[in-house]
Order: C-alpha cells, then sequence, then structure tokens
C-alpha cells in the first residue's frame, strides 16, 4: 500500500513539533554544506518521500538559523551556472543539534510510553 506524503508546509512543519523543521536542516548540513533545493531533496529522500518541504517553509527556517548563527551562508555558482546560496552548519549550530537530538530523543521515549504502555511495563 503506497504511502501518501504529508508536503512540510508551515502548518504541518509546526505540527510536528518546535524546531523540528530546523533540525532536519542541521542533521542534513551535518553531513555536508548544501543549497536549498539539495535540502529539500535531501529530506524527502531520507524520510522515504513521507516529507516535503516546501520553499514557504525551508526559507523562513534558514533564515532563522542564520539569525541565531546556528549556519553560515554565501553566495556562489551551480554546477548549471546559476547563483546559489550554499549553507554550512557552524559550531555552534552543531552544538545545538546534539542538544536538540537528545532533548527529541527523550520527548519521543516518553511519547512511546504512553502510546504503548504495555511494551514497557511501568516501574
Amino acid at each position: 500500500m503506497p504511502v501518501a506524503s504529508m508536503p512540510m508546509t508551515d502548518t504541518a512543519a509546526r505540527d510536528l513539533f518546535p524546531g523540528a523543521l530546523e533540525m532536519m536542516i542541521l542533521e542534513s548540513l551535518r553531513r555536508q554544506p548544501a543549497h536549498g533545493y539539495a535540502l529539500v531533496q535531501h529530506i524527502q529522500q531520507r524520510s522515504n518521500n513521507l516529507l516535503e518541504v516546501e520553499e514557504g517553509s525551508l526559507y523562513p527556517a534558514l533564515q532563522r538559523l542564520l539569525k541565531a548563527k546556528l549556519v553560515k551562508a554565501e553566495w556562489g555558482v551551480s554546477s548549471t551556472n546559476r547563483r546559489v546560496r550554499t549553507y554550512q552548519i557552524t559550531a555552534l549550530g552543531l552544538r545545538h543539534l546534539e542538544q536538540q537530538i537528545s532533548s527529541f530523543e527523550r520527548m519521543f521515549e516518553g511519547i512511546t510510553l504512553v502510546l504503548n504502555p504495555s511494551r514497557f511495563p511501568a516501574s
């Protein structure tokens, strides 16, 4: 049975949990610097096409990350000779990402305990 994709509109991004899109962007940039379109493609591929990040969500998130100095950007030229802005995670962004992943894992564990009480009996 095919899995429907969930476009990452501003509303859908907020429905995940605050900071989810930013965390996925930072994780994508941890592996290598990228421009906006490459970030969209990476998130979509890594999620097995379950998540589609739209420009209306991506670029405001990138601006928030730039403002917080979690990423830096520079202008360059793509392989197709187009001007592109390439984003790179900063040391501060890397520390922030590690903290966010840890916090997410704790939250996910709590949600799992609530949704599957029989799998994890109370101590």
